[in-house]
């Protein structure tokens, strides 16, 4: 294996556990907000990581920037669902958790 397939190994099995935590954040923590931010945080580090490893093995630059655009559309629909999910939950009269 060459430098840049380790490197990219390295990076998808780093942004594994962000993964991980996240769903398990979606299936513990007790109200719509703090799942929120479990899931929208973790899994976009993890989804970063894991496309950039996968560019990074791939030796294509053309590659890599694809799965970079993809990361930020996935950025920017993340924080945009994750908006109008807690807008709508605070208007139907759900309190965060705590308060």
């Amino acid at each position: 294996m060459s430098a840049l397939e380790w490197i990219g190994s390295l990076l998808v099995f780093a942004g594994i556990p962000f993964i991980f935590l996240g769903t398990l954040g979606l299936l513990r923590f007790p109200d719509v907000y703090t799942r929120l931010h479990a899931l929208a945080k973790s899994d976009n580090v993890g989804l970063g990581l894991v496309c950039i490893g996968l560019g990074v093995q791939s030796g294509s630059v053309a590659l890599l920037l694809k799965l970079v655009l993809i990361w930020v559309l996935m950025l920017i629909a993340s924080a945009t669902a994750a908006g109008l999910i807690a807008r709508t939950a605070l208007a139907r009269g759900l309190r965060p958790w705590g308060t």
